[in-house]
């Protein structure tokens, strides 16, 4: 197989990503579909009580209602998660087309995922309804680390054997 199919993968996850970003806030918004098919009014008296803000808004029930704060925290998590599988592929396409040792691949794969986060929160700021954050960047890199840590795991057990 060629060495080069290894960077389709994360090239193209690059891709779902940039599309996700280019994609306004109306398009993504799930509060409608949440209030349709699920009644959450039961979640409302176990996190009324958390409140904070992020990005100049407060975050609470009583700002978003339920679906909104579970929104807001599915939206979050989708930060971590899909830069936590961005740091994997690069990470396997680094390890699969390079002579880099086990650091060094983490060390890149953890850079190229940063500098995206950071590219992608910059694309955002073009698209209607979308502000660029420097938290959400933190977020991305949040799931680049926990990639990395995992991985590093991973590999000691792995060489254990």
């Amino acid at each position: 197989m060629k060495k080069w199919v290894y960077w389709l993968l994360p090239v193209m996850w690059m891709g779902v990503i940039f599309y996700s970003s280019a994609t306004p806030y109306e398009q993504q918004d799930v509060k409608p579909f949440m209030g349709r098919t699920f009644d959450l009014s039961f979640m409302a008296p176990y996190v009324d009580w958390i409140a904070f803000t992020y990005h100049h808004a407060e975050v609470s029930v009583a700002a978003l209602g339920v679906e909104g704060f579970i929104e807001f925290f599915l939206r979050k998590g989708a930060h971590v998660g899909v830069f936590f599988i961005l740091m994997c592929l690069f990470f396997i396409a680094i390890r699969q087309t390079t002579r880099l040792r086990l650091r060094a691949a983490l060390a890149v794969s953890f850079f190229l995922t940063a500098a995206y986060a950071g590219m992608d929160e910059f694309h955002q700021s073009f698209t209607a309804n979308r502000t660029p954050y420097a938290g959400d960047v933190l977020l991305d890199t949040a799931g680049a680390l926990l990639a990395g840590i995992l991985l590093v795991f991973f590999q000691r057990k792995r060489d254990k054997k």
